[in-house]
């Protein structure tokens, strides 16, 4: 891993999901309150395989659509 160190803004990172890890420009770091440390290659292929599945995941659940079970307000609580 580099032993280079970047300070981070919040308005300029790309975080994946709740984890340390940030991609910025290109590049993943590890942050923490301190500063951040960039990613060595293979913890940089292992993340962007990370990235793109949870970005399959996200957009295989909003193809499904709402839930079957849900019904439109006003059918709530009538039975036929």
């Amino acid at each position: 891993m580099s032993t280079r160190t970047l300070p981070f803004s919040p308005a300029r990172t790309g975080r994946l999901a709740q984890s340390s890890a940030v991609r910025r420009n290109g590049q993943w770091w590890l942050v923490a309150a301190c500063g951040a440390v960039a990613t060595d290659p293979k913890l940089t292929e292992e993340l962007e395989n990370l990235a793109a599945a949870m970005a399959a995941a996200d957009q295989a659940v909003a193809a499904l659509g709402p839930p079957q079970n849900s019904l439109p307000e006003q059918q709530v609580g009538h039975r036929r």
